[in-house]
């Protein structure tokens, strides 16, 4: 049997994601051979170099692709959990929470729901006979089922499944730093959009900030791999000063975050831009609250530019952000009077008309 190489998980936790890449792909293309000539020893393997592939495109924002991976190694660990479930659970339980992921930020929420559910509950029975090793399991699992239930509207199981992963990963975090901060840091971002969606706000900005402190050290430590997660604190962080009226700050988080990601885009276009449009949104609202329209107006238009041909290509992905976006961008064009750019949403708007008619013509 050929060594496991740790190559492409290596290179993507450094944050070299294009030689990653290369590096997945070469793997899936030879364990689907060696699965070809021997399925009973190398099926395990073609599927776990499938959920790394997986996880590699998701990270340069070719979603598609990592969907068809993702939705290969699952099926596959299935079918090896059914045979062998105690050496195969695990596995398959981890691609489970890597699908839903992957469902989710297509915007099929549903089965990214169903996925996610399951994946949790697997998680539950593992890390109730062997803790140690899969609590940390069971905490990622329940970050991803909260921010899944979130996106459904469903606020208050969400928050549930957030508080109970942050308790987890902050033990675990207190134990051993190195290896949970980042763990943690994550939870806590998303615990703060949960309470905040729940209007929360001063136990979310309690989360924010800590989230916020935790991503800068990590990427003063390693700046390729936790700048983007900064960025997304910067900017969730943002949201919730703006929420309790701090709109100073509140500024001055979205702005870093936007500079953030600004220089991530120009390196990762597909992976960034989505992210940059978002904290240009959250930038121009923190500026219109300021009273600084026409800032505003400039930075949304630009918001609605950078995000378009992501939405584009994925109007359910990104629907969520669009709409809130385009309806920024009217409003501070009536209130400045100006009339609006329409080749600029042109585009967008007839995707945004095509799916409320669509809402509209669907049955009760």
């Amino acid at each position: 049997m050929p060594p496991r190489s740790p190559t492409s998980p290596l290179l993507s936790a450094l944050g070299r994601r294009e030689p990653a890449l290369s590096a997945a792909e070469e793997a899936v293309s030879l364990y689907r051979e060696l699965a070809a000539q021997r399925p009973d020893a190398f099926r395990p393997d073609l599927a776990s170099s499938l959920t790394n592939l997986a996880a590699t495109l998701n990270a340069l924002g070719r979603r598609e692709p990592a969907l068809v991976a993702a939705e290969e190694a699952v099926a596959i660990r299935r079918e090896l959990a059914a045979q062998r479930p105690d050496a195969f659970r695990p596995d398959l339980a981890s691609s489970l929470t890597s699908l839903a992921a992957m469902l989710s930020a297509l915007g099929r929420r549903e089965p990214a729901l169903s996925a996610a559910e399951e994946a949790v509950s697997l998680y539950r029975e593992l890390a109730a006979q062997r803790p140690d090793a899969f609590r940390p399991d069971l905490a990622s699992s329940l970050t991803n089922l909260a921010a899944t239930l979130s996106a459904l509207g469903r606020r208050e199981p969400a928050l549930v499944a957030a508080e109970e992963a942050v308790a987890i990963r902050r033990e675990l975090a207190a134990q051993r730093p190195d290896a949970f901060r980042p763990d943690l840091a994550s939870s806590l971002t998303n615990l703060a959009a949960m309470l905040s969606a729940l209007d929360r706000r001063e136990p979310a900005l309690s989360a924010a900030e800590e989230a916020v402190s935790l991503y800068r050290e990590l990427a003063t430590e390693r700046p390729e791999a936790f700048r983007p997660n900064l960025a997304g604190s910067l900017t969730n962080l943002a949201n919730t000063l703006s929420d309790l009226g701090r709109r100073e700050p509140a500024l001055a988080a979205a702005e870093e975050a936007a500079s953030h990601y600004r220089e991530l885009a120009t390196q990762r276009p597909d992976a960034f831009r989505p992210d940059l449009a978002r904290s240009l949104a959250v930038q121009a609202d923190c500026l219109d609250t300021l009273g600084r329209a026409a800032d505003a107006l400039a930075i949304t238009a630009e918001a609605v530019a950078t995000l378009s041909p992501a939405f584009v290509k994925h109007p359910a992905a990104f629907g969520h952000w669009m709409v809130p976006m385009v309806r920024q961008y009217l409003e501070c064009c009536d209130r400045l009077e100006r009339p609006p750019d329409m080749q600029l949403l042109g585009p967008v708007v007839a995707i945004l008309q095509d799916q409320h008619q669509q809402t509209e013509e669907k049955p009760g």
